[in-house]
């Protein structure tokens, strides 16, 4: 008992995500959110911004939202009100890059670089800090933690739409099999719906043997 407890995580991994119904993180010609947000989440989102979190993401994730965060806190911003408070917030939270191909110093405030393994640096960071780590986007950093077995939740918001057309970045791609035990769920402004889980990664289909 001793050693597990030795063993055990300070701070919870999550990987959360925003999707379409049918698996996509974006699409081509559409706004932010799918232009779906409504009061309830854009509070609920405003909630989540006060909670100890660090961020994790990979460099195309930091170069994408870097520059949106500096282009929603100028003056001439072509953001929303709402989407540009949630970019410029981002600024003032912790947050961890993994890259091998950026290079110090960073320019969005408060980021740090790690340019080793980012499983096993992940793995030090549940060792070693409190609070939540939750992904930022980052779609192949968040299969190569849930694959390693690291995350403790699974957290997605569904948006009501299909984007067979216009889809971008299939978020579920070369995911490992897993298992989902859900925690909690609820619906923003009667149609977004946030699904939140325990996952497990399976050896193999369930109700075959052992996972």
């Amino acid at each position: 008992m001793g050693e597990t407890s030795a063993e055990a995580s300070s701070a919870d991994l999550m990987v959360d995500l925003i999707i379409s119904l049918d698996g996509y993180a974006s699409a081509e010609g559409w706004p932010g959110w799918w232009g779906l947000e409504g009061p309830e989440y854009l509070a609920w989102l405003g909630q989540e911004g006060e909670k100890d979190y660090t961020f994790l993401l990979g460099a195309n994730t930091y170069r994408l939202m870097s520059s949106m965060s500096e282009e929603a806190a100028a003056d001439a911003s072509s953001f929303s009100e709402e989407e540009g408070a949630s970019l410029t917030g981002l600024a003032a939270v912790p947050k961890v890059v993994f890259s091998s191909t950026l290079q110090e110093p960073l320019t969005w405030p408060n980021t740090e670089l790690v340019t080793g393994d980012a499983v096993q640096a992940v793995a030090e960071l549940k060792r070693t800090r409190t609070g939540t780590l939750s992904t930022l986007g980052s779609i192949s950093l968040c299969r190569s933690l849930l694959t390693a077995g690291l995350v403790d939740r699974f957290r997605l918001v569904i948006f009501p739409v299909i984007t067979g057309s216009t889809g971008r970045e299939r978020i579920y791609d070369r995911y490992p099999d897993i298992s989902l035990e859900m925690v909690n769920s609820r619906t923003f402004d009667g149609r977004l719906q946030l699904l939140e889980y325990i996952p497990t990664v399976l050896s193999g289909p369930l109700g075959r043997g052992p996972t």
